[in-house]
């Protein structure tokens, strides 16, 4: 029986991978902090360590499904395309209301605008048009 080995670049592997899932596990109950591109670091980075912590992550009862559906499609399902536009639209709106200077009004609006844009041309998942 041969024991697997850790080597140091496995190890920090792992440490960004459990980093990233546990930041994308706290932005699933904060708005303001995105659940998904965590996740996706987090099966990028744990996939060089582990298969099975990929795996793990990919049959995640959650967060499995999305993540399936980006690995294999680089797809977005509608409703949650529809509620990322709406919590970013909703962020931008607080942005303004707080009487936020103009610039900062700006910046963030075309960054929001970028990233409507990036989510509105993904394709829907094969699997679920």
């Amino acid at each position: 029986m041969t024991k697997k080995r850790f080597t140091w670049q496995k190890i920090l592997w792992l440490i960004l991978a459990y980093v990233t899932l546990a930041i994308g596990l706290a932005g699933a109950f904060l708005p303001i902090l995105p659940t998904t591109p965590f996740l996706l670091v987090a099966i990028w980075a744990g996939s060089h360590a582990s298969s099975k912590f990929k795996w793990w992550l990919l049959r995640h009862k959650h967060f499995g499904p999305g993540l399936r559906d980006w690995y294999r499609d680089k797809a977005i399902a509608k409703p949650a395309k529809i509620l990322a536009v709406t919590v970013i639209a909703v962020s931008w709106l607080m942005i303004v209301l707080n009487d936020s200077p103009a610039g900062v009004i700006a910046f963030t609006g075309m960054l929001f605008v970028g990233c409507i844009s990036f989510l509105l041309t993904r394709p829907n998942p094969s699997n679920n048009p």
